[in-house]
């Protein structure tokens, strides 16, 4: 094992009251990839900034190897003293560092370096940000929420960066899908103490929840020995006084210790509150367009939006998902073509960049709109701090200015006034910014059980995945042209009909160029005799039906020993093994496929 090049131990840090870190370790060695998980407020980006050297523990040990280079992902980055984006990025370089690295990494990020640092966007100044780490390719590389406002081309383009990086990682995102491809360790700080898994993201949550089980048993167990231990204080057979006060005094060190548990903090317990139902029919929009200047934002686009649909909407930062967005709401008026809205409607928006907030307003009274300590939920009146609860935010936060909160905090908070208000209509832009894992559980749980229509704006493709019936994405992603296209499922199935529809494509062309080859007489293709398959190509015709079959079999055996819930803690390795068999038996199939499907097309149009 190699010596670790950073190493935190035994990190104390409180802000009075309750310490936010009380013993938290972090380890980092060459090759490490780790993601830092744990609930909104748990210390994560504290930890961090300690790991960088920005902040100072009260207590506890801080080693850096002194000839290694960290590099610290800023969640405001400070442009003060830039006059470009190019100068602030290149300020990030040390003497010996290609100075190349700005240029390529602005260029892939979408930026050209003359931007004026302070006319800059939230995704912009990101990116901006991580050229500026990135570029000296920096031992260990400190990411605080990289993905935060930046669209999936980018998103995707910085999961192959970090991959190939030689640079450690440690990462904090909300984003499960980022963490599971860019991981291979996972540190998950709770109730002020660290744990880690050497496993990535993929697996933490199976291991999240057995520590957790494991916990509640223990604690289980400490209570029913209270119990025997009060029962034989009241009735057991009096015996030496020394010995019967050395046993009250073991009891009494069992109540404290079962007293002082600091249990796991509690989940967000929240529903949507009812309104009418609102008409089957709830968006219809026929040929509708926008054009801004000479820029096409929408082409002509047509739908029809059911009651209980989820849509979701995706594509780069620019191409006009919040125009389309508009548009389908009535917000905006389209250039051409019409938009209809159903009856009944009530709609309940989520803005992405917080616009809804007034930061100097208190937690009370941004949830009851200033009408005192109650709110009304699905009818029934609520006192502001119980719903507050349910949200895990404390009873004496009632009074505490918005300002004040975190960017997890803001974001909850606006989910809880959302979901308190009568709806049958959700528009969530950018939902899951700065949601911890378990708040972005709850909203996923919320989307899925609605009974009335969302439309929602996101890059998290798993959250997409989890939650939406169709998905609207630009025809041209790479060069978005205005034209728009409804898919049939989440992100990743939409990614599939994409692949589908550009292998047919190169099918049907390699056909009519194979068909013309051989009308004019040019074709270089080896020739099969009179115009007949050749023997390999008659047998593998027959053959790939049967080895397609034997590996769907061999997928259904290793998914039913996947199944078991106990496997994962009982044989990691196996459940591991299994996981990359399964990636390779499907990867063969869809090989298989491919290839029975060219020999078919070939033996058709031998026979005409």
């Amino acid at each position: 094992m190699a010596p670790p090049i950073l190493k935190l131990d035994n990190i104390v840090l409180s802000f009075g009251g309750t310490p936010l870190l009380n013993g938290a370790n972090l380890q980092v060695e060459p090759g490490d990839r780790i993601c830092l998980v744990g609930r909104n407020g748990s210390g994560k980006s504290t930890l961090m900034k300690i790991a960088a050297g920005l902040a100072e523990p009260q207590s506890g040990e801080t080693f850096r190897h002194p000839s290694v280079t960290v590099r610290y992902l800023h969640q405001a980055p400070d442009f003060d003293g830039f006059d470009s984006v190019r100068a602030y990025a290149e300020a990030g370089l040390g003497p010996s560092d290609d100075p190349y690295r700005v240029a390529y990494l602005l260029e892939h990020l979408g930026l050209t370096g003359d931007e004026d640092p302070t006319q800059l966007s939230g995704g912009e100044a990101r990116r901006a940000a991580l050229a500026r780490v990135m570029a000296p390719e920096p031992d260990i590389l400190l990411l605080d929420e990289p993905t935060n406002h930046l669209d999936l081309p980018t998103i995707e383009w910085l999961e192959g960066e970090l991959i190939k990086s030689r640079s450690a990682l440690v990462v904090i995102s909300h984003d499960r899908r980022f963490l599971e491809k860019v991981s291979n360790a996972t540190v998950w700080l709770d109730r002020g103490q660290s744990r880690r898994l050497s496993q990535g993201f993929a697996f933490f949550e199976a291991w999240r929840d057995k520590v957790l089980e494991e916990e509640e048993l223990e604690q289980h167990k400490l209570g029913k020995e209270i119990e025997r231990e009060e029962h034989w204080l009241r009735y057991g057979v009096t015996a030496r006084r020394k010995r019967n006060m050395r046993r009250l005094g073991a009891l009494q060190d069992l109540r404290a210790k079962h007293r002082g548990h600091n249990g796991p903090q509690g989940s967000v317990q929240a529903t949507v509150s009812d309104a009418r139902e609102s008409g089957k029919l709830v968006i219809e929009a026929d040929q509708i367009t926008k054009i801004y200047g000479e820029r096409t934002i929408v082409a002509p686009f047509s739908i029809r939006v059911h009651r209980s649909d989820c849509i979701g909407l995706v594509g780069p930062n620019g191409a006009g998902k919040t125009t389309l967005l508009k548009m389908l709401t009535g917000q905006i008026k389209p250039d051409s073509g019409w938009v209809k809205l159903g009856t009944n409607l009530e709609i309940a928006t989520l803005d992405q960049r917080r616009e809804d907030l007034n930061l100097e307003d208190t937690l009370a009274h941004y949830l009851t709109d200033g009408r005192g300590d109650n709110l009304l939920v699905n009818g029934e009146q609520r006192h502001v701090t119980g719903y507050m609860k349910e949200f895990l935010f404390q009873p004496e936060q009632a009074r505490t200015p918005i300002k004040n909160l975190s960017g997890g905090e803001r974001a909850r908070l606006m989910l809880a006034r959302i979901l308190s208000r009568p709806t049958n209509l959700l528009i969530l832009d950018e939902p899951t910014n700065d949601l911890d894992i378990e708040t972005l559980d709850l909203l996923q749980e919320i989307v899925a059980g609605f009974s009335g229509t969302v439309i929602l704006v996101s890059h998290d493709r798993d959250f997409l995945d989890r939650t939406v019936t169709s998905t609207i994405a630009p025809a041209n992603p790479d060069a978005p042209d205005g034209r728009w296209i409804e898919y049939a499922g989440g992100y990743s199935d939409m990614m599939a009909q994409r692949k589908g529809a550009a292998d047919e494509k190169k099918r049907t062309e390699k056909a009519e160029k194979a068909k013309s080859a051989s009308n004019d007489g040019s074709s270089s293709a080896p020739k099969t005799g009179k115009g007949k398959l050749s023997f390999k190509q008659k047998f593998a015709l027959e053959n790939l039906p049967k080895e397609m079959e034997k590996a769907e079999t061999e997928i259904a055996k290793r998914e039913k020993e996947m199944a078991d819930p106990n496997l994962f803690s009982k044989n990691p390795t196996r459940f591991s093994a299994l996981a990359a068999e399964l990636e390779k038996l499907r990867a063969s199939i869809t090989k298989m496929e491919e290839e029975w499907l060219e020999l078919e097309m070939l033996r058709e149009e031998i026979e005409g």
